[in-house]
């Protein structure tokens, strides 16, 4: 969702041969799909392994519970590569995108980490397999509707930076009850934008298929869903998860 579209960067899709039928269309997007779910479950897989590592290792409550400097280089870098990823998309090859795709996923479990130390490890094994089932589903029904999620997405998209700017809000103010309030929004927002996510990622296919494009595209939207299973599952954590 944090990427720019190649129908506006690399222009129109290449027209394809006379020969190039429904059927060879139709295996082709399911080959590009699968890869993209396998670059995604690789790397929420890749987070969660770092994550409790780091928590085991005693390093995370010495780091990331201390708030030194490192912890914030800890916590801001999956956010630097994102936007270098978004934005530099036409000025990296495709092995440098998947490389900062799978560092963005090992930061991204050192920065979580410290839910090892809030949560019991039940909880949040509990609460993974709720978000991957409410994942699996949503994602299924973007693949297969026929509805265009476009006005949705874009409302959906307005709702994160409102979300976003609340979530500073109560850093202030510490309420408990606008804290329930947007993790609840929140779990709303990351299931809608699951949805409308596949379906463009979907849609995308014809515009970048047979292009030295696809590998780059298949990195970005897996990064895009990446980061709708990971919003969803720590904000149903906050509902979910038992505390040590």
């Amino acid at each position: 969702m944090a990427w720019q579209d190649p129908r506006t960067t690399f222009g129109q899709a290449p027209v394809g041969t006379a020969s190039q039928t429904q059927v060879a269309f139709d295996a082709g997007l399911r080959t590009y799909m699968l890869k993209v779910y396998n670059y995604m479950a690789s790397g929420v897989l890749l987070t969660g392994i770092v994550a409790m590592l780091f928590a085991s290792s005693g390093l995370a409550q010495d780091i990331m519970v201390g708030g030194g400097p490192l912890k914030w280089l800890i916590i801001l870098s999956p956010l630097a590569i994102v936007f270098a990823m978004s934005y530099g998309q036409n000025k990296f090859s495709t092995m440098t995108i998947q490389a900062m795709f799978w560092a963005f996923a090992a930061l991204m479990g050192l920065s979580m980490s410290t839910i090892f130390l809030v949560y019991t490890g039940a909880s949040i094994a509990q609460t993974f397999f709720a978000t991957a089932a409410a994942f699996l589903g949503l994602s299924l029904y973007g693949y297969t509707t026929k509805k265009n999620l476009s006005a949705m997405g874009s409302f959906l998209i307005m709702g994160v930076v409102g979300l976003l700017v609340a979530m500073v809000i109560n850093i202030f103010l510490q309420s408990t009850m606008m804290q329930l309030v947007i993790s609840a929004i929140g779990v709303l927002i990351f299931a809608g934008l699951t949805a409308y996510d596949t379906q463009r990622i979907k849609s995308m296919y014809q515009y970048v298929a047979g292009t030295d494009m696809v590998g780059k595209t298949v990195v970005l939207s897996a990064l895009s869903l990446y980061l709708d299973f990971i919003n969803m599952f720590q904000f149903l954590l906050y509902f979910m998860g038992n505390q040590e």
